[in-house]
């Protein structure tokens, strides 16, 4: 685990780890955020997947272990798809599987619908394919968690503020930031469901994760700053014409109702898998059912 090394790509080292022998089929991951890192998916998911897969699992331009950007920096959204397509080629791989969680399933959607022919499988882990209706689905869950911590007020206001049809975009992402730091220690209730086996993050020191992370966060104001970002991506969905899986968590919120249904609407060759027992992380609340399914998926697809 975490045997990555930086790769110049495109001018600018990336972090980026390799699993499994290249003479697998390739499969990519694409971490969410924007500004996470593949930490997690690395830490749950590598060693159940390595025999079956080379998996590449990166830090995208700019975020945690890849080289930094900096404000004065041309960056915008394309340079992250520009970045996938460069290493495939760096790899010399033809073609290969992309899966992108949350922030990566918005990237992965791009990158399909951009470069369709350099992608076999597409799989999207709680993605989102439009900011404004997954803001408005996470200060729902902030409304319901904030009412449960007895802080009646803000619940009330988050969820004024996610049935305002005027509040969109950027402007809403960034309320939606601040209601639910109100949850304080309780933030993470949004999102995890399933605790039975966290991601042991010792592995750096806290004051590491501390200098990462900022770094990170420069990468992710330059894309709300850009804008990009904010463009729905459910007019590309019926542009994807690969295999394509969505997994979905009974207890997420990223992914909201009406993005599954625009997904069942739109994508041609598409699947959807549920995971009971997950909120937003199946890769690592439901550890092994979720390399199970991959596996099979890209298994079944590939006539196997």
């Amino acid at each position: 685990m975490h045997n990555g090394k930086l790769i110049t790509i495109r001018d600018k080292a990336l972090y980026i780890e390799v699993h499994g022998s290249m003479n697998n089929p390739p499969l990519l991951y694409l971490h969410g955020g924007p500004g996470e890192s593949c930490f997690d998916f690395s830490y749950h998911q590598t060693d159940r997947l390595k025999e079956h897969f080379s998996i590449i699992a990166i830090d995208q331009r700019g975020v945690c272990r890849s080289e930094a950007v900096n404000e004065e920096e041309e960056f915008g959204l394309l340079d992250l798809v520009e970045d996938c397509e460069a290493i495939r080629k760096h790899f010399e791989l033809t073609s290969w599987s992309v899966l992108g969680h949350s922030f990566g399933g918005y990237l992965g959607v791009l990158y399909a619908s951009l470069y369709p022919a350099s992608i076999d499988h597409l799989l999207l882990e709680c993605p989102t394919f439009d900011f404004t209706l997954t803001s408005r689905s996470l200060l729902k869950k902030t409304s319901s968690l904030l009412e449960k911590y007895e802080k009646h007020q803000k619940a009330e206001e988050s969820l004024e503020i996610a049935q305002d049809p005027t509040i969109k975009d950027r402007e809403l992402a960034e309320l939606y930031g601040q209601y639910s730091d109100y949850l304080e220690e309780n933030r993470m209730e949004i999102y995890i469901h399933n605790t039975n086996d966290p991601t042991d993050y010792r592995y750096y020191s806290e004051a590491k994760w501390d200098e990462l992370y900022d770094k990170s966060e420069v990468h992710y104001n330059l894309l709300r700053e850009e804008g990009e970002i904010f463009h729905s991506l459910i007019p590309q969905l019926s542009k994807l014409t690969m295999p394509t899986l969505l997994l979905t968590g009974e207890h997420d919120p990223v992914t909201s109702l009406e993005q599954i249904d625009a997904f069942k609407k739109y994508v041609e060759n598409g699947a959807i898998y549920h995971f009971a027992n997950s909120g937003h992380t199946p890769h690592d609340e439901e550890a092994a059912h979720f390399a199970q399914v991959i596996t099979q998926y890209i298994g079944n697809k590939r006539g196997e």
